[in-house]
């Protein structure tokens, strides 16, 4: 699939945002065959850099050189819903062409359209059923599969390219647990140069190494995600004792310090005292005098350079500690009370098919977990819930102040900054008020006033999550679809905390069963066809 000396190589690589915002300088950068798992905090870099290396974005100074063919799984896909599934994994020409040969028309231009991919028909509907694709016709347009498919089809596109280097930026977004197996055999089959952004630990599982993007620059790693954390936790308690080291090295230096200028002001009331009784000759005062100033400026500078030199190292030791800020939330408005009605669904039908029969309540601060296959239903359950799309039939009430999370976070307004976008969500704060909210939220300074649309997927959900929280009214009832999507681990764990702090009521639709978990839900419900309750132990069994 991959030549054997296929490798990525940025040199003295530098990129900014248009509104200036730096995002590398003299960065560099090899990576060559095998799995590597390319992780960081939320707007280090990593999406970013898969675009430049795709040829998406093209850096202000520097060289990037990839060997052989690049293919590019982005991280939010877009295919035209008009588009036919043949066109979508690039082999439409070639297909019309191998049938108009079997059709009779040997014209040459239809062998060229050919070339030596004779099987090209054989192939694709291989690797569409290697991905659980296979009940998709090559004749079916885009708009009749789902989100999930829609990745899936992607990548089957480029397994079909055989390109020497593969880029795959959160490729598990979308996917339910059946599409995630199907994706973990692509990558365990990999054998070219395979660089993965996700937050999907079962996915970085199953790299070879870890390269760690923090400030512009990349810590490698052997392994997979847990050797990584457990170097990382190695690396971070040698930190940490360093920094005590270095702090105690810095309160010894400033006792020295100020020992030495107690001893310095003895010498001088002594030297003043001999001098006041005139019990030396004048020149030998004069002379011992001068000595004693020498002396002491020497000590004064010695003990103020072994200070500095104390405080360098403890400023070195704390910029090994790692210390990413969690987001706090404090919503008393938020708060939901036990009994108060939030929501009533009764004999539901939903558009393209799903139904809820009966009637269905959440009341008080319920924490729901929506879970289903891929096209089952769930975005458009949500949608219904909060008046975006009309049921077929049935009624669907919402009792209480509600805000909706989509998939692809289009709440933003990506002209406007992140501080005006909040703004629109409460028109009666003040421009002070939402500043010191959205610190909770790790917007500070400029970072508040940078544009929507220039934040990294991470950044884009914390703005889009503090405009929902923040509204006015504060929302009950917070409705998230798949809020793991583009978030890095640390992200992932800022969520959670957030969420754990969140009073009101919370239904949650997610493919990611492990972060489901750690909501504390309290109903599992699962939509195939009908939506009906169930556990966590029949989610992982049965998807």
């Amino acid at each position: 699939m991959s030549a054997p000396l296929a490798h990525i190589t940025c040199s003295s690589l530098s990129f900014a945002w248009p509104d200036g915002s730096e995002v590398f300088d003299d960065f560099d950068l090899t990576v060559g065959p095998g799995r590597t798992g390319l992780i960081g905090v939320n707007g280090s870099g990593k999406s970013t850099l898969l675009r430049l290396i795709a040829g998406d974005l093209v850096p202000a100074e520097g060289r990037i050189r990839a060997t052989g063919e690049v293919g590019y799984l982005p991280q939010d896909l877009v295919l035209d819903t008009a588009l036919r599934v043949d066109a979508a994994l690039g082999i439409a020409a070639a297909r019309e062409a191998l049938h108009a040969i079997e059709a009779g028309d040997v014209g040459e231009e239809r062998f060229a359209a050919v070339g030596d991919d004779w099987d090209v028909e054989e192939r694709a509907r291989a690797t569409l059923d290697q991905l659980g694709l296979g009940h998709i016709g090559l004749d079916r347009t885009i708009g009749e599969v789902s989100g999930g498919e829609c990745v899936l089809l992607r990548l089957a596109a480029l397994l079909l390219a055989r390109p020497d280097v593969l880029l795959l930026d959160e490729p598990t977004n979308n996917l339910d647990l059946y599409a995630r197996q199907r994706l973990y055999a692509a990558v365990d089959a990999w054998s070219g140069v395979l660089v993965i952004v996700s937050h999907d630990r079962e996915l970085l599982e199953r790299v070879d190494q870890i390269a760690d993007l923090r400030g512009s620059e990349v810590t490698w790693y052997g392994g997979n995600l847990s050797a990584y954390e457990e170097a990382l936790a190695v690396e971070q308690e040698a930190a940490e004792r360093m920094v005590r080291v270095a702090e105690a090295d810095v309160h010894r230096q400033k006792r020295e310090l100020a020992d030495a200028h107690v001893k310095l002001a003895r010498r001088k009331r002594y030297g003043q005292k001999m001098n006041d009784q005139k019990r030396e000759p004048k020149i030998v005062m004069g002379a011992r005098k001068r000595a004693a100033q020498e002396s002491a400026g020497k000590h004064r500078i010695m003990h103020t350079e072994r200070l500095a030199e104390a405080r360098e190292r403890l400023d070195d030791a704390v910029e090994a500690v790692r210390d990413d800020d969690e987001i706090r939330v404090e919503l008393p408005h938020t708060k939901v009370h036990p009994g108060r009605g939030v929501l009533v669904l009764r004999d539901l039908e939903l558009a393209y098919g799903a139904r809820v029969q009966g009637s269905f309540e959440v009341r008080g601060p319920e924490r729901i977990a929506l879970v289903g296959r891929n096209g089952a239903g769930k975005t458009t359950l949500l949608r219904t819930l909060v008046g975006e799309l009309a049921p077929v039939s049935g009624e669907a009430a919402v009792e209480v102040p509600a805000r909706f999370l989509p998939q692809r976070l289009d709440v933003l307004d990506d002209g406007l900054s992140v501080v005006e976008n909040v703004a629109r969500f409460a028109p009666d704060a003040t421009d002070n008020a939402i500043r010191a909210r959205l610190a909770r939220f790790l917007f500070r300074g400029a970072r508040s006033d940078r544009p929507a649309g220039t934040l990294s997927g991470g950044e884009r959900f914390r703005a889009a999550l503090a405009a929902l929280l923040l509204a006015e009214p504060a929302p009950q009832l917070l409705m998230l679809d798949e809020p793991t999507n583009n978030l890095d681990l640390a992200s992932v764990r800022r969520l959670t905390a957030a969420l754990d702090a969140y009073e009101g009521a919370l239904v949650v639709a997610s493919h990611d069963v492990p972060f489901l978990e750690s909501l504390g839900i309290t109903r599992w419900l699962l939509l195939d066809g009908e939506l009906r309750d169930t556990t966590a132990e029949e989610v992982r069994a049965g998807m």
